[in-house]
């Protein structure tokens, strides 16, 4: 099909002589700047209903993108549609700006569609999805080897409210794996120097900072405002305290945990789907004995098995607060960083869990510690 292709000045010169101007580009993409007195129309938006916005097939139509591919495509669109007097301008934005021609740049927060166009360029997230980021409020237990990949990302994709509580300051042996960390931080709170490493990253992102140990007596003030919560604690009380926690306020809690060389992670929402979806109890019952699970201080991490297991539980949450993709509620997901295989394990709510089982009232906390030491 043969379309006129036009230089940005003969279609400025065209627009003052009357013709519409369609700048074919997404909405997020128009907002950092648009060729003075040109209509914004998507290109899908204008190829399924054209004559909404256009409706004499007989006048002149000018149609711009970025660079020129999508306005020639649209225009072989619009002709098929009957429209006779079609053009497309070769280089697009791009050029017009190049040679210098009027621009119209609305006065929007150009942060957010800068940092964020590459979201904004996902039809799962776009502008709208990217709104629900920037009002999600996520609660991070764990400021350490986990919560260091789980917090850098969850910053960077825009997560407007990241509450941290961590009772540790920062060690020499912790900087092998949480990445949140520097040297020159060795002995700073771990959440204060995660707020000047998350800060620094993502100004835009609130960081509400708890150099607290998680107990019964401060979980729900943690994560009562929590969308989601991230499990990035090292002790078995802390998780059980968290399951439970979690199960009684109705949040989703993104489970890891790493051990020498394997990870695993997982999506407990038994609070929002009793009887369906598991919670952490319904997968252990009851804790293993301490020593047959050391922590990573006396059994050793590989340094980068964490941010594998990390980035998991932030692309978890991350789908979570956008309500895309399928969750791993109801399945275990193990990582063999030596075998480099994934493998998966489905999980059931247990009928009789004390927790979570249907219609069973919360049992209220216990003492986990002394649960934990069987």
């Amino acid at each position: 099909m043969n379309i006129e292709r036009i230089t940005p000045a003969e279609a400025l010169e065209r627009l003052r002589a009357g013709a519409a101007l369609v700048d074919v580009r997404e909405s997020h993409e128009r907002v950092t700047g648009f060729a003075t007195g040109a209509l914004g129309i998507a290109r899908a938006d204008l190829e399924a209903d054209p004559r909404s916005a256009l409706p004499d097939v007989e006048a002149p139509v000018l149609l711009i993108c970025q660079s020129g591919g999508r306005s020639l495509k649209a225009a072989e669109a619009l002709v098929q549609a009957g429209y006779r007097r079609v053009a497309s301008v070769e280089g697009g934005t791009t050029r017009w700006i190049a040679e210098g021609l009027p621009l119209t740049r609305p006065d929007i927060d150009v942060d957010f569609y800068d940092r964020y166009s590459r979201h904004l360029r996902l039809p799962e997230v776009g502008e709208a999805g990217q709104r629900k980021l920037q009002a999600a409020r996520i609660a991070m237990v764990g400021a350490g080897g986990l919560g260091s990949p789980a917090g850098y990302y969850l910053a960077a994709a825009g997560i407007g409210t990241l509450v941290l509580a961590d009772d540790d300051v920062v060690d020499r042996s912790n900087l092998q794996r949480q990445i949140l960390h520097t040297d020159a931080r060795i002995g700073t709170p771990k959440v204060e120097s995660a707020r000047i490493a998350l800060s620094a990253l993502n100004p835009q992102v609130k960081i509400e900072a708890f150099p607290e140990r998680v107990t019964a007596a401060n979980v729900e003030r943690l994560i009562a405002d929590a969308d989601v919560v991230i499990d990035g604690a090292d002790n078995f009380p802390v998780r059980y305290l968290l399951n439970d926690a979690c199960v009684k306020l109705g949040k989703p809690l993104v489970y890891g945990a790493v051990h020498r060389f394997e990870g695993q992670v997982s999506v407990f929402d038994a609070g929002r789907d009793r009887g369906h979806a598991p919670c952490y109890r319904c997968l252990f019952p009851e804790p293993p004995p301490p020593e047959a699970a050391p922590n990573c201080a006396e059994a050793g991490v590989l340094g980068v098995l964490p941010g594998v297991i990390g980035l998991l539980q932030a692309t978890e949450a991350i789908k979570l607060i956008l309500g895309q993709g399928e969750s791993l509620t109801g399945r275990l997901l193990h990582f063999d960083a030596l075998g480099m295989r994934f493998r998966e394990t489905r999980l059931r709510a247990d009928p009789h869990c004390p927790v979570c089982a249907a219609g069973r009232e919360f049992p209220g906390y216990i003492d986990y510690v002394q649960f934990c030491a069987g």
